[in-house]
């Protein structure tokens, strides 16, 4: 009889409401903290909303990773709809320690298998872990070949993004200090990414525009030597330049499929407004 397999994933992926319904992906929310309040991404604060807020901020915004007991009443109540396994597909174990407390749940839980799976990034990067593992398991995929598709997943795959400033990040401890030191006096625009689960300076260049190019590069690279796919293009709170990113990309890449994304509130807080991303997967 083939195991019953849900899929969880958290807020950090910033998934349409459609592809979480559609899909039945379970999701838990991270929080975000302004000026002593905590909201509950996605549920109690919209994206528009927390970009409005910290503009009338008193303090520097922070972020909280979900409790292990809301992953127990969630993996609970998963049991008892029948399912046997639970994969729980969460942000970069390096910025967060969200995995670490849905594997210690999965623990506390009889007669569940719970499979904590580090996406070693964020946002859309991560959603395509997501959508995969939601997909094959409505395909009833036994649990190891869906893992073994995610791991393929990860090796091919890439994210690079651009932040207006750097002060967020360094602020929010998600980046040497002295990086956004450098950064801030020479108004540097720094293109970082994931590596070894961590953000990391990846390049400092000049102008927005630079960088930009710069990332459209490594994607035409990946495209000739691997094929790429998919791709998302991610911004924080500026909807315009995003798309017109991705319609540029659009018309540079036909043979690759670009989707807009977003930034929301968690990431938003490290990331700043008016950071722009690219993440995209190989076939």
């Amino acid at each position: 009889m083939n195991e019953k397999i849900a899929v969880v994933t958290d807020s950090t992926t910033y998934l349409p409401d459609e592809v979480k319904k559609q899909l039945g992906i379970n999701v838990i929310p991270l929080s975000v903290i302004i000026d002593g309040k905590s909201y509950r991404e996605g549920e109690e604060l919209s994206t528009a909303d927390f970009y409005k807020k910290i503009k009338e901020a008193e303090n520097f915004p922070t972020s909280s990773q979900p409790a292990p007991g809301e992953f127990i009443k969630l993996f609970e109540k998963l049991k008892e709809e029948g399912f046997d396994t639970v994969i729980s597909i969460h942000l970069s174990s390096g910025i967060s320690g969200t995995l670490q407390n849905a594997a210690s749940a999965g623990e506390l839980i009889d007669g569940l298998n719970v499979v904590a799976y580090d996406s070693e990034l964020s946002c859309m990067a991560q959603g395509m872990f997501s959508i995969k593992a939601a997909e094959m398991a409505l395909a009833n995929e036994p649990l190891d070949r869906i893992i073994s598709e995610l791991d393929k997943i990860k090796k091919a795959q890439d994210a690079y993004f651009m932040v207006d400033d750097l002060n967020n990040l360094q602020r929010g401890g998600r980046l040497n200090g002295a990086q956004a030191l450098v950064g801030s006096l020479l108004q540097i625009k720094p293109i970082l990414h994931f590596s070894d689960k961590q953000i990391v300076l990846f390049e400092k260049v000049r102008t927005q525009k630079k960088a930009l190019k710069r990332i459209e590069d490594i994607l035409e690279v990946a495209i000739k030597n691997k094929n790429a796919e998919k791709a998302y293009v991610i911004h924080g709170n500026n909807p315009e330049k995003g798309e017109t990113w991705r319609k540029h990309l659009e018309a540079k890449f036909p043979e690759v499929q670009f989707e807009l994304s977003y930034f929301g509130p968690v990431i938003g807080t490290h990331l700043g407004e008016g950071a722009l991303g690219l993440t995209w997967s190989i076939k």
